[in-house]
Parts: structure tokens; sequence; C-alpha cells
């Protein structure tokens, strides 16, 4: 993606403004998001409300900015950018690291977004690990890319064999009749 952006920076406030719609945030917010300083920000936001993907407003002295969500190119952009700079290839590169994890899906309210169904943005993002990875250290996963996402990720771990069988246990059935999105943990395809 990074060869159709202007730079890394312009990918992560675009990720955090599109995948947040539902919220506004200061210029100084998004600095301290992307890691980069408040003259930075400004340009890019001023690059980006003029060509019509953001709208931003005054507050006092703030400037609070947000995605345009009532432009055509709403839609398209967002599932671009969730696919570069969102949840799926943040967790994918994390998870690829960690030993012991197989397969690994986002499920619930994200998964049916991303897939096309109808309803409010997800407040969270849920995850299905199939595999044997330490407990500790998929949870310490989910907080450090929940905190670059800025939305809470809920991992669930089960067993290769769990996965594999046939079952009537609730959370699964759940699970495999709603829309589910696998991750690609294959390092050499990314």
């Amino acid at each position: 993606m990074l060869p159709l952006l202007r730079s890394r920076t312009q990918g992560e406030l675009l990720a955090l403004l599109l995948l947040h719609p539902e919220r506004e945030y200061s210029i100084t917010e998004l600095a301290e998001a992307c890691g980069v300083t408040h003259t930075a920000i400004v340009r890019e936001v001023d690059r980006l409300v003029v060509g019509g993907i953001l709208d931003d407003r005054r507050m006092g002295r703030n400037r609070l900015v947000k995605a345009r969500t009532n432009t055509p190119v709403y839609r398209p952009l967002s599932d671009l950018i969730a696919v570069t700079f969102g949840p799926m290839p943040l967790l994918a590169d994390a998870l690829s690291q960690l030993a012991g994890v197989n397969q690994a899906y986002i499920y619930g309210s994200w998964a049916a977004r991303y897939n096309g169904e109808p309803g409010p943005p997800p407040g969270d993002i849920d995850v299905l690990v199939v595999g044997s990875p330490d407990a500790d250290a998929l949870f310490d996963l989910a907080e450090q890319v929940g905190r670059r996402l800025s939305r809470e990720v809920n991992v669930h771990r089960i067993s290769p064999e769990s996965w594999a069988a046939s079952t009537t246990d609730p959370f699964l059935t759940s699970v495999r009749e709603r829309p589910l999105v696998q991750l690609n943990l294959d390092q050499e395809t990314r």
C-alpha cells in the first residue's frame, strides 16, 4: 500500500480515522497515536481535508478531525486501509511471530462489517487462535495490538483438535456460523 500513499504516517493516520468513523480526534491525539510531530500531522490532515477524505472543525483552540463517511470513496478506501494498516495485517504479523499458533481468525462484529454486513462500527476485535501458544504471550500480544488499533482485542485460544472436531459447543457453533476472516500467518506470502 505504501506506493499509493505519501508515507507510512499517512497510512497510519487514515487507519486511525477511517477505521474509527464514530470518533473525532484532536491533532495532538493523532500526533501521539502516529508517533510524529504536531506539524507533520497538520500537513497530512490539511491534504486529506482538501481531498474530501476527512472533515475537521474547531472547538475552542482545538482542531477536531474525523473521517468523512458520506462520500462514495469512504467505503472502498476504508476497506483498502483495513487490509493494509488495520487489524488484519497487524494481527497477522504479530501472531506469525508467536510460537504455537497454527491458524488465526477474526470473528464477531469486525468480521461481519468487513464482509459487508450492516451495523455500527465494532467496539472491539475478536480473534480466534488455533494452536497452543503461551497464554501470557498471547495476552500481551492482544494488549499491544489493541493499543496500536485503539480498540480492545479479545483473544480466544482453542486446540487444533477442538477446531477440527464436530461439536455442539455453543461458542464454536456461533463462531463457525458467522463471518470469519482468516489471517495470513505465512510470512513469505505477505
